[in-house]
């Protein structure tokens, strides 16, 4: 391709070239002599969240409706299919049948279309009903005996059912297509399945000819080839389930029909929201990847909300959710019929409802607490129920509830001191309720679909079902240690190391199509930056500031040491010192930067904080798993990545007097944008030349593009 493919490092380094400006003139405003003279630092003021919120007036609507119209048409498009073979054939306990064809068709290859059910299939085919050919496997690699090469028709005669047609637990809800090394005459098609547990459902054939056209057979009254209309033009993602869509998907539809689930590895919560996309618009490909995508379309409103509480600026909370709404992996990970997407929407909901009820004036009733809490609690148990990853953010809601008390306790107004202890007691029993009990409540409720399938709903199966679950999702993740080539650690996430592709088609030359998760740069990088700079500000004494950055850096190098094998014998000598050394040298570089920042901001935030803890309740516990992991698990740290970002915007603004702030806010959104619109192909799934991605889109080289 020549030299012109150098272009690509052009864009990280302007990116990082232009962040690191804007941060730059950042720290260069916060320090400035002529702002310190005209604008000093405020008296110090007792700690507390109280008052600090600002509500939604009428000019805040334009934007949010805006922004979340824009996102959902982004969102939408090119999602899936809203058609898919509905109507399947059980050929679970060895059922077999016969269809005959009104002629003759010279068949080169075939197409099916599986449903609900692990097993195989013996195909057999005839022109006249009485001699049959069975199909084949061809297996002739000598590197991997078990690896299938080819298929081929032959006569059976003499020989064992050959069950060559798979349809294994990642075939599932997807188009399957089986080439013929010899390709046949077919009138009768026969088929026999073999069930590995209980169903095994076939819901429809297609057959092509010698010259890959697909022969046109429609008849009503045969099952497997009823839905001819369904059959799409090419196999790909728009019609067919990808990556986790292997499971999650299934297990909806299998809440929905009341079989047993096949994927117990998380509560069931998340699958149940999924399966009502499924029951609106069937078993296709935008039915079960619909509710995701709503959900990512709610959190545009819900996060400007948030955001204008916190800052109370209409400029800021468009530009934080704009910020969000161009987020790469808002946007692929709410496409994939996953469960991640739940965990992220009701994160964003428990800390902003936490958040309402901490900045509530000192010494507001209970009946002012109440709802708040109610809702904070309501919206974590509903989220513990989709995923655990929503369990890590309740450390982070304990620790600001904490906090909030004791402050609201010191701060209590003298002429209501005699109303302080009652207060207190009520509102710790009230937690207790909306912490804990009722989220436990949700939890085990959401254990019914499992009872169901057992055809016991009984408290005391209800309650087993949940714990037998407990348990083997603990074993589970657990033992989730086998490698993968897209699997990445919580220090490569830090910096959008290692993006995890989740789809790739390369079978048009010159052309490809795929789509990866991974972050916005611009909020990835930049929201790193403003972590540190929440991290200085959250504390106030110089020495409680530098405490944090060498407790977080040692335990973070500790971690990274690890999992990377520097305490494993087994480790090659060379490896576990080179990793030594690097984790050394990047401890030192944050130590350092954790001293700039803390001498460079002498003042302190509760906004700071609360972004701090919400950060860091989604990160370190990351720290301690030694499961294999991937860069969607760093997906609820956006949210706080994105406040972090949007509170030095809000530092900023304090000092309008001075400057201008608002055109590099302005800035750093429209280089967001524009890396969106650049990123856009590879984030949807637009067939894109292979040149654009190999000189606009791989910035690294383990960018997959």
């Amino acid at each position: 391709m020549g030299p012109i493919r150098y272009i690509v490092y052009l864009f990280p380094i302007l990116t990082i070239a232009a962040l690191l400006g804007f941060f730059l003139w950042y720290v260069l405003t916060m320090r400035a002599p002529l702002a310190q003279t005209l604008a000093p630092l405020p008296e110090k003021k007792p700690f507390t969240f109280a008052g600090r919120r600002h509500p939604l007036v009428k000019k805040d609507a334009i934007p949010m409706v805006l922004i979340t119209i824009a996102y959902a048409v982004t969102a939408f498009f090119n999602l899936g299919s809203t058609t898919a073979p509905q109507n399947p054939w059980d050929f679970g306990d060895e059922k077999a049948a016969t269809f005959t064809f009104s002629e003759e068709y010279l068949v080169s290859k075939l197409w099916y279309f599986s449903g609900l059910g692990t097993g195989k299939y013996q195909v057999e085919i005839s022109t006249d009903g009485v001699n049959w050919l069975s199909l084949w496997q061809r297996k002739d690699n000598a590197d991997d005996p078990d690896e299938v090469t080819g298929y081929y028709w032959a006569d059976g005669t003499g020989y064992g059912a050959s069950y060559a047609m798979t349809q294994n637990y990642n075939q599932l809800f997807k188009w399957n297509e089986i080439i013929f090394d010899n390709p046949q005459y077919i009138r009768y098609i026969r088929i026999t399945g073999q069930a590995n547990k209980g169903l095994l459902e076939l819901n429809e054939l297609a057959l092509f000819d010698e010259n890959g056209a697909r022969i046109q057979v429609s008849d009503p009254t045969n099952p497997l080839f009823d839905e001819a209309d369904t059959v799409p033009e090419t196999i790909s993602f728009l019609n067919s389930a990808y990556f986790d869509e292997i499971y999650h998907p299934r297990t909806a539809y299998e809440h929905l029909r009341n079989i047993e689930p096949y994927e117990i590895s998380h509560p069931p919560l998340g699958k149940l929201i999924m399966s009502v996309g499924i029951a609106l618009f069937g078993m296709t490909p935008f039915g079960w990847r619909f509710m995701g995508t709503l959900f990512g379309v709610a959190m545009i409103p819900l996060l400007y909300l948030f955001l204008k509480n916190l800052f109370g600026r209409t400029s800021i909370a468009t530009c934080g959710t704009i910020l969000l709404a161009v987020d790469f992996m808002h946007l692929a990970q709410t496409r994939l019929a996953t469960i991640d997407t739940y965990a992220f929407f009701f994160i964003l909901l428990m800390y902003y409802f936490l958040y309402r009820y901490l900045t509530l004036p000192d010494g507001a009733s209970f009946k002012q607490c109440a709802l708040p809490l109610f809702l904070s609690g309501l919206f974590w148990g509903i989220g513990a129920a989709s995923k655990w990853t929503v369990i890590y953010g309740c450390t982070g809601l304990v620790a600001l509830y904490f906090i909030g008390l004791v402050v609201k306790l010191r701060r209590w107004p003298e002429e209501a001191r005699h109303e302080r202890a009652g207060w207190t007691v009520k509102i710790l029993a009230f937690s207790v309720l909306v912490f804990a009990v009722i989220p436990a409540i949700i939890y085990v409720l959401s254990y019914l679909p499992y009872a169901a399938a057992s055809g016991d709903l009984s408290l005391g199966n209800l309650l087993s079902e949940m714990w037998e679950n407990q348990k083997y999702m603990l074993s589970y993740h657990n033992g989730v240690t086998s490698s993968h080539p897209y699997s990445s650690r919580w220090y490569e996430w830090l910096v959008n190391a290692r993006p995890i592709l989740y789809y790739m088609d390369n079978s048009v030359a010159g052309v490809t199509t795929r789509f990866a998760a991974f972050l916005n740069p611009v909020v990835c990088w930049g929201g790193l930056v403003s972590i540190l700079v929440c991290a200085a500000q959250a504390f106030r004494p110089l020495w409680a500031k530098l405490t944090f950055f060498g407790l977080s850096g040692l335990g973070g190098a500790a971690s990274a040491a690890w999992v990377t094998g520097v305490f494993d014998s087994e480790t090659d000598t060379q490896t576990r010192l080179l990793c030594l050394v690097l984790i050394v040298a990047l401890l030192a570089l944050y130590l350092v930067l954790g001293w700039f920042v803390s001498r460079t901001f002498r003042q302190s935030s509760p906004i700071a904080l609360f972004i701090l803890i919400g950060y860091l309740a989604q990160l370190v516990p990351w720290f301690f798993i030694g499961r294999i992991t991937f860069a969607y698990h760093y997906f609820p740290s956006v949210l706080f990545l994105i406040l972090a970002l949007c509170y030095v915007f809000y530092t900023l603004s304090k000092k309008e007097e001075m400057i201008r702030w608002k055109p590099a806010m302005y800035a750093v959104t429209g280089g967001a944008a524009a890396l969106y619109a650049l990123f856009y192909p590879a984030l949807v799934g637009i067939t894109y030349p292979s040149w654009y991605g190999t000189c606009i889109l791989k910035w690294f080289p383990a960018w997959p593009f």
